[in-house]
């Protein structure tokens, strides 16, 4: 009996130190295959290291990754950035390749250890295939479920037969998935691989030669986002389009009376624009809850406080596919929405319910799925209203607010939902009509340096379109004149100016610009870098003057009620 029990500790010995050399062996082989020199970004593990082994791995989060990872350039567990790294660094990390090939668009190079292929033109990485196993994971059919493409093509050689659906993700960046052709026997086929090209070399020669193709009167135009007076056009609102080139229409609920008139009044619009270069961005403040413009036919929705309590995520991102689906069933393409001001102060008059919550956390997190979900349905979101105005106890369309705050206690809180909304590559940012004397006690953030370029663009890396709150609000009017904060804005760093009210105040501005211009106050260089911002906005989004004969409001407002009922069960 004592002989045995002197037994036991010795196989336990063995089996302990057998399983450490197998763990040894194990750990080096995959520390072999994913090394990587110290000096180099670290590779993006967090889609396995979340989610398990690949055959583990649901397909829905591998899509949703591959999404996130092009809109920065990048294929996951790759180190290199598309239109950032050299063919140096790539060299440098992974060695030379003996396998090339020139191709009339670039030198692709392939590494079949990495199952990567990387197109190469003027020594700069500007295409990254992959092959990679759990990518081929992705079923035609299950991509398209989870979104339509923007562009579908074929490809098709001696060999060949391809299906490619084409998603443009941001100005810089789309992501083709290349799939064989479905044929009887294959209805579903797995995708052959993924491409992430930077298109930032070819765009900007093309805006350049538009740019070059317009006048100075057609640039300062575009810079101008006017409202409109009445449910029709009226002689003034159609001189807003056809004489002073404005970039876009903003619409208010005495805009829009039921559907078969906003249908009429999108028509006319847009057959008014026919001549202009460029087509309209028709944008509506469209949140849900209590700002609503859109008719009493339409189905209402809750408020984002409403939403954000639910405390699921899935609700705010369908919440903005149905604003998506509302606004591009009659014809718009922009919604100012979603507010990510955090609401922190009670006795904000301006904010409240419009807010997700009083939390960072909850207002970025619901926030930026609102944003894809509009995004989802091709319509443009405007975040706002930067950098925060859920802290203020006055209402800036009545007086100008003030946010006694130091730039460093908005990075603790009000910049959160901001700063992570531009890591997910926001479009556009409206800046708010608030005053932050800590931080620049001159001008209010809509015509403050120190706060568009110095904060959102040189501290934050934002590089997107910047849109003002209405400047005919009186937290702007009661204080400056229309010259006056026109000029300002411009020349604080932003893109587009919305004047909703007044035909005269869209005339001054205009006119306050092109003088500024001309005395040298505004280089047109900057008026192009704007310009420029807002050609590869609409051009992303693809919009266009084709018209919407028929809305289908029984079949819309099913559709809410279907979205209501399933997170209310």
């Amino acid at each position: 009996m004592k002989r045995k029990i002197l037994i036991w500790p010795l196989i336990i010995m063995i089996c302990l130190s057998a399983g450490f050399l197998l763990a040894r062996y194990f750990e080096k082989s995959i520390v072999k295959e994913t090394e990587i020199p110290t000096e180099t970004t670290p590779i993006d593990n967090s889609l396995t290291e979340e989610l398990g082994e690949v055959e583990d791995i649901p397909v829905s989060k591998i899509i949703h990754q591959v999404f996130l990872q092009s809109q920065l350039g990048k294929v996951e567990s790759i180190p290199f950035i598309a239109g950032e790294t050299t063919s140096k660094e790539v060299t440098k990390l992974w060695g030379e390749s003996n396998t090339h090939s020139n191709t009339e668009v670039g030198e692709y190079i392939e590494f079949p250890d990495k199952d990567i292929i990387l197109g190469i033109k003027n020594s700069m990485v500007f295409d990254i295939r992959s092959y990679k196993d759990d990518i081929k994971l992705v079923h035609l059919n299950e991509l398209k479920d989870y979104r339509e493409p923007d562009e579908t093509k074929t490809y098709k050689d001696e060999t060949t037969h391809q299906i490619i659906l084409i998603y443009h993700e941001n100005t810089n960046y789309q992501l083709k998935w290349v799939f064989p052709y479905p044929t009887d026997e294959n209805p579903n086929p797995k995708v052959h691989h993924i491409s992430v090209l930077n298109l930032s070399e070819t765009m900007n020669q093309t805006i350049n030669q538009q740019l070059s193709n317009l006048s100075l009167d057609e640039k300062i135009g575009q810079l101008i986002f006017a409202g409109i007076s009445s449910t029709e056009l009226t002689t003034s609102d159609r001189k807003l389009i056809t004489q002073y080139k404005v970039g876009g229409i903003i619409f208010y609920k005495e805009n829009l009376q039921n559907p078969t008139q906003i249908l009429r009044l999108l028509k006319t619009i847009k057959e008014t624009n026919s001549g202009n270069k460029y087509p309209l961005f028709l944008g509506i403040d469209e949140e849900g809850g209590r700002i609503s413009r859109m008719p009493k036919d339409i189905q209402s929705l809750p408020s984002s406080l409403a939403i954000g309590n639910s405390n699921n995520v899935s609700f705010a991102y369908d919440i903005g596919r149905i604003l998506g689906k509302e606004l591009s069933t009659f014809g718009f393409n922009l919604d100012f929405a979603p507010v990510l001001d955090i609401n922190s102060n009670p006795n904000n008059p301006i904010i409240g319910d419009r807010s997700f919550g009083n939390n960072a956390e909850v207002v970025s997190s619901f926030g930026i799925e609102t944003m894809r979900g509009l995004q989802s349905e091709n319509i443009i979101s405007v975040i706002k209203h930067f950098p925060g105005h859920g802290d203020t106890d006055v209402d800036s369309h009545l007086e100008l607010p003030t946010i006694n705050k130091t730039k460093k206690q908005l990075e603790e809180l009000e910049l959160i939902p901001f700063k992570q909304a531009i890591h997910q590559n926001t479009d556009t940012v409206m800046i708010a009509h608030i005053l932050l004397p800590k931080i620049d006690a001159a001008f209010p953030a809509s015509l403050s340096k120190k706060i568009i370029t110095g904060i959102l663009r040189d501290e934050m890396g934002y590089d997107g379109v910047v849109i003002t709150d209405d400047l005919t609000m009186k937290a702007i009017t009661n204080n400056y004149t229309m010259e006056k904060a026109a000029v300002e804005s411009i020349k604080a760093g932003s893109d587009i100016l919305l004047i909703a009210h007044d035909f005269q105040n869209v005339e001054v501005a205009i006119q306050s610009i092109k003088k500024a211009i001309e005395t040298g106050e505004i280089t047109e260089e900057e008026i192009n870098t704007s310009v420029k911002r807002i050609i590869q906005l609409k051009e992303k989004y693809k919009l266009n003057n084709s018209n919407v004969e028929k809305v289908n409001i029984e079949e819309l407002n099913q559709t809410i009620n279907n979205i209501l009922n399933k997170y209310q069960s």
